[in-house]
């Protein structure tokens, strides 16, 4: 991997650059770009996508302990559907919230105060929820705060970090979003240990103020590169209609929205599945989601090199369909073995998608336009990230677990089957818009390329 990024060029990607005595100013001002840097600043982007999309993938095991009879909100017992809202909605302001932080980032010079701020913001939404007794309590600090502090932490980085990479930029954003699988790894059997040792309460605080002592060393790594333009101008940061008119937009929206959907099920039902139809302890619950954070983490990487060789919207379309695949045939009605498969199978492919949307917007728009369209794109993501799990949860209904009289077998076996299919469907119709999205860019371009 060390070998790897050394081979990064330091040329500068092709987009709006500031005027030559402007960049010449920072030139002057900042420090020379190297090749140390640049390792800096993935390992930095590493950590922030370990705490961000770590805490959003293990937040089905906050689920099960809220929605079990040991919970500390009466109002959240065995109510998987408002519960699991708490956790999209955190995870949908995540991404929703960029179509309001890239404009931010556009205007405002210092992109470490921006960053600063979500890393308070975030770790005071998960100390202040550590007090919450009441549903509506949770909503506005695991959710509302948690959410607006995690987007604010996450786009500075994620907007900036790409300009750094010229070629095997693939590489580069898939060793970033790699953190999320590790951060999955990690965190779920350390927070799972820290429920049964400590308590929920504890818990929130231990991650709480481990995000902000990580958070703001990370912080103090992001600088905007010299020469590439930041303007107070908003136009940059607007969807024009030019794009809206433009097939490959429309359906590359469409796409992100229902693969949001549809993959956040399996990472919040993981755990209730396994305990509730497969009598595995709680442990062995996180210790399975755990495992596919990590399969997960290899295969960012391994899908931003492929990508790199073979195309990455080709890539992401082999990606999203065959996590699809994976839902339908490995997930329905799993008895133990099948369903430790597909929580494997489903870390290798499903996190390709989540690696390559960056890199995919700058080679179908172009770098003028990857503020504008990465904002809307991830508005759109936390958009459907509020639709999936929530209706997965009206399928699944209210029912006891963890000690408390279970409904029959049967009947929670078709309810979850019910949601497989749900979340199949989400996940196949995302991989036809993108696989269209590919088919439109070549069109538009005037040329078919099979490296795309």
């Amino acid at each position: 991997m060390a070998s790897a990024v050394i081979e990064l060029e330091l040329q500068p990607t092709q987009g709006h650059r500031r005027p030559d005595s402007t960049a010449a100013s920072m030139n002057a001002a900042d420090p020379p770009l190297t090749k140390r840097y640049q390792a800096l600043l993935l390992f930095a982007g590493f950590m922030m996508i370990f705490h961000i999309i770590g805490i959003n993938s293990v937040f089905g095991i906050f689920q099960d302990f809220y929605t079990s009879p040991e919970s500390n909100i009466p109002g959240a017992r065995g109510n998987d559907a408002v519960v699991s809202l708490v956790g999209t909605l955190g995870s949908g302001l995540t991404w929703s919230g960029g179509i309001f932080v890239n404009p931010l980032i556009a205007r405002v010079e210092s992109v470490k105060l921006i960053t600063f701020a979500g890393v308070l913001i975030m770790s005071l939404g998960l100390f202040l929820a550590s007090y919450c007794s009441s549903l509506w309590q949770l909503f506005l600090a695991q959710a509302l705060l948690y959410g607006v502090g995690s987007s604010l932490y996450y786009f500075p980085i994620m907007s900036i970090a790409p300009t750094y990479f010229d070629r095997h930029r693939g590489f580069a954003m898939g060793c970033i979003l790699s953190g999320a699988g590790v951060g999955g790894l990690v965190l779920a059997p350390v927070l799972q240990v820290l429920l049964d040792r400590y308590g929920v309460r504890t818990a929130l605080r231990i991650l709480a103020g481990w995000n902000f002592a990580v958070g703001i060393p990370v912080a103090c790594v992001i600088r905007r590169r010299s020469g590439f333009e930041q303007t107070p101008d908003a136009a940059r940061t607007r969807i024009n209609m030019a794009l809206v008119k433009r097939g490959t937009f429309l359906y590359q929206a469409l796409g992100a929205f229902l693969q949001a959907a549809g993959n956040v099920i399996p990472l919040y039902y993981m755990t209730s599945y396994s305990t509730s139809m497969l009598s595995y302890s709680r442990s062995v619950g996180s210790l399975l989601l755990a495992i596919n954070g990590g399969v997960n983490s290899v295969s960012r990487i391994a899908m931003g090199l492929l990508a790199d060789r073979v195309g990455r919207q080709n890539t992401m379309i082999c990606g999203v369909f065959l996590s699809a695949l994976s839902v339908f045939a490995l997930w329905y009605d799993a008895p133990r073995a099948r369903f430790v498969a597909f929580v494997v199978t489903y870390g290798i492919y499903a996190g390709g998608y989540n690696a390559l949307v960056p890199t995919t917007i700058t080679e179908i728009y172009g770098v003028e336009n990857y503020a504008r369209v990465n904002g809307f794109i991830y508005f759109v993501r936390g958009l459907g990230s509020l639709l999936g799990a929530p209706i997965a949860g009206l399928l699944l209904g209210s029912h006891k677990r963890g000690g408390g009289e279970a409904d029959p077998v049967g009947l929670l076996r078709a309810r979850y089957g019910h949601v497989v299919v749900y979340d199949g469907l989400l996940l196949f119709c995302a991989g036809m818009c993108v696989a269209y999205v590919r088919w439109l860019d070549a069109r538009d371009k005037g040329v078919w390329r099979w490296k795309a």
